[in-house]
């Protein structure tokens, strides 16, 4: 049976836990620098178009998700069906990764998004990140193609019903 994930939206109370694991080597090999990331994570917790959360395994939070508009953001994925939505996340503690729980929580996380009627979710790893790759294709995501981005290539996966 596959663990339940407990999705809980992110507060200010928060934001020292998430800085926390920005620090985090793996975090900052594909998130970038902690103080940047940590400004825009930060600086969307109100935002209309951005939804995060903190992910817990029996009430143990580990992971960071974001789920957003694409009217606002990551306007290079082309055409996509009205509502659809992108995701981009990470395991904060070292000891959870490569465990399976980051193609567990997307796949739980993305299924509830397509059950509510959303028609499509989009993510967008760095080609060279294959642990990413291969966990968003483990989640049901199809790669698309290789998009050009101001922060380089990504490639844009996708998730329909």
């Amino acid at each position: 049976m596959a663990p339940d994930y407990f999705f809980r939206p992110m507060v200010s109370a928060d934001l020292p836990l998430v800085r926390r694991w920005l620090e985090t080597p793996e975090v900052r090999r594909w998130w970038g620098q902690p103080e940047q990331q940590y400004a825009l994570v930060s600086g969307d917790l109100d935002h209309p178009d951005m939804d995060q959360f903190i992910i817990a395994l029996d009430e143990h939070p580990f992971a960071y998700i974001q789920c957003y508009a694409l009217s606002a953001w990551n306007q290079g994925f082309g055409v996509q069906p009205p509502r659809t939505r992108g995701i981009d996340q990470f395991i904060g503690e070292p000891g959870m990764i490569g465990c399976g729980h980051g193609s567990g929580f997307i796949w739980q996380f993305t299924g509830a998004l397509l059950d509510s009627g959303i028609p499509r979710v989009v993510t967008d790893p760095d080609p060279d990140n294959g642990r990413a790759v291969r966990a968003y294709a483990k989640a049901g995501f199809q790669s698309d193609r290789v998009v050009d981005t101001a922060d380089g290539p990504v490639l844009l996966m996708v998730r329909n019903p």
